[in-house]
């Protein structure tokens, strides 16, 4: 199970996120998306608190990919620092993990 990730990133827009995880997918660092539009984030930016409606991208990927993914992200997003926070699936349907695995190998 330790082989497979979720990668949190959140992006100014929807087409922003759209055209991004397009990429991502096309390249095969991640075998899905779910992209949740319009959520509220606050948070600390250059002293203030910040207050944003941005896309949150939920990708699942293989944690082989994580560097080359990150590289990616970096490249492509238009804030000079993405929030990229990756975390492990410690568990899930067999099936649906290979599937992660034949679509990012």
């Amino acid at each position: 199970m330790d082989n497979y990730i979720i990668v949190l990133t959140t992006f100014g827009t929807k087409d922003e996120a759209l055209r991004v995880t397009e990429k991502l997918l096309k390249a095969r660092l991640i075998a899905c998306v779910n992209i949740l539009d319009s959520i509220d984030s606050l948070f600390h930016w250059k002293g203030k608190i910040e207050n944003s409606r941005e896309a949150l991208a939920i990708m699942k990927t293989q944690k082989k990919h994580l560097e080359e993914l990150m590289e990616w992200i970096h490249t492509h997003h238009s804030y000079s620092v993405p929030e990229i926070i990756a975390l492990p699936i410690i568990g899930g349907s067999g099936d649906y993990l290979n599937w992660i695995k034949e679509e990012t190998s």
